[in-house]
């Protein structure tokens, strides 16, 4: 309402306040999840039995093109998906637009790219961090407790405690061996690290294996049934470890988080919808005051679009991958419009929108057929808008001097 209501000018003003919250939240989520592990297990104790298993992974060297996550996917399609994103975005370009001087236009570039590394950084820390937690500490065997309620009411109700129990008794294994791991790293003890290390795998596939059995469950109770959990697992520490007072806070986190770039895509999405069509194509001579209440009604529209796709989106996994996934989709193609605009200006407006047409086409087959990692889909958009292009005007101008 607030987007609809106060526009660019709301949505600056209440994301300082967010990010002010969000930060202050992660940080005493953090605090509270080193307080909460077992006596003598401190933070760097967590962060190491976390590496043991395999969640503290940084840097993959090996090269791949199906392979998400490795320093030349990351460098080179993380490169082309943020010079999109911080670039071209709507959203990124009309925070700029609203600044007072080109210098902080300039100043604001800089801290988002400052900010968002040691944000995304203090993110994945606290799940590394989460992860160790429930190697100490007993874990549900879905972590959305709605169809945990569900299912209990259901005929699969015997079936799926007889499940939980196994996989209960498969988590009090894995405490006392994440303990035996801690204990061998403490005293440099390899033998007693790569037992323990073995163990742990082997339980980890058992308790994998014992999640998919109750997801069956699940989901033979109800067809319809959410059984991707990985969204509810911070949720799930949140509302069952911490004290009263900070569960209100760390929700509000969440709400923050979801306002601030929620703001931002509808209050971009509708200046977008005004200029662009709007203005060009439905009135092109309209009194400001008109344009102001289109404005407001195309934010009304964007927001009820957002919440059927928010539906659906819960679906798609961890939201951070799933919106680089959607990003990688689209931003390699806007990237390479931007560039041909920039840097090859002989070429014409029809040739680069059938190199965009064309463009798209080929990334969503490469998507679909998993052809490559996504993050290399920007690299290959960006690249292929700017070569289809100029090979469409080369062949246009031939046209023309054939004609002539």
């Amino acid at each position: 309402s607030y987007t609809m209501s106060g526009g660019t000018k709301a949505v600056s003003y209440t994301q300082l306040q967010q990010l002010l919250v969000i930060f202050i939240g992660m940080f005493l989520a953090g605090f509270m999840v080193v307080k909460l592990l077992p006596d003598g297990v401190g933070i760097i104790d967590a962060l190491h039995v976390a590496g043991k298993m395999g969640k503290t992974n940084v840097i993959t060297t090996n090269f791949s093109w199906n392979d998400r996550y490795n320093i030349w996917s990351g460098l080179i399609g993380g490169f082309f998906l943020s010079l999109a994103y911080f670039g071209t975005d709507q959203s990124q370009v009309g925070r700029y637009l609203t600044g007072k001087s080109i210098a902080q236009s300039r100043q604001g570039l800089l801290m988002n790219g400052l900010l968002k590394i040691p944000m995304q950084f203090l993110i994945l820390m606290i799940g590394a961090l989460l992860f160790s937690f429930y190697q100490f500490n007993s874990a549900p065997i879905f972590f959305n407790s709605k169809q945990v309620e569900k299912i209990s009411l259901s005929s699969e109700a015997d079936a799926f405690i007889e499940v939980d129990s196994r996989y209960q008794a498969v988590v009090s294994e894995k405490k006392k061996y994440s303990f035996d791991l801690l204990d061998g790293l403490k005293s440099e003890d390899d033998e007693k690290v790569a037992a323990a290390q073995a163990s742990l795998s082997t339980l980890d596939e058992q308790s994998k294996s014992l999640r998919k059995e109750a997801i069956g469950l699940i989901k033979k109770a109800d067809p319809a049934a959410d059984t991707n959990d990985t969204n509810y697992i911070f949720l799930n520490f949140v509302l069952h470890y911490l004290p009263q007072g900070l569960i209100g806070l760390l929700i509000a986190v969440v709400f923050c988080a979801s306002w601030n770039s929620t703001a931002a895509e509808l209050n971009a999405l509708a200046s977008t919808t005004i200029v662009d069509i709007y203005k060009r194509s439905v009135n092109k001579n309209g009194t400001q005051q008109k344009y102001v209440t289109a404005s407001k009604v195309a934010t009304l529209g964007w927001g009820i679009f957002a919440i059927g796709v928010a539906e659906l989106a819960n679906k798609l996994g961890s939201l951070i991958e799933a919106v680089n996934i959607l990003g990688s989709l689209f931003y390699g193609n806007i990237l390479g419009i931007f560039l041909v605009a920039f840097f090859l200006k002989r070429v014409g407006g029809t040739a680069v929108f059938i190199a965009a047409i064309i463009t798209e086409v080929i990334i969503i087959f490469l998507y679909a057929t998993n052809a490559v990692a996504f993050l290399w889909l920007n690299l290959i958009g960006c690249a292929l808008v700017m070569g289809i292009a100029i090979i469409f005007q080369l062949f246009f101008k031939r046209g023309r001097r054939t004609l002539t």
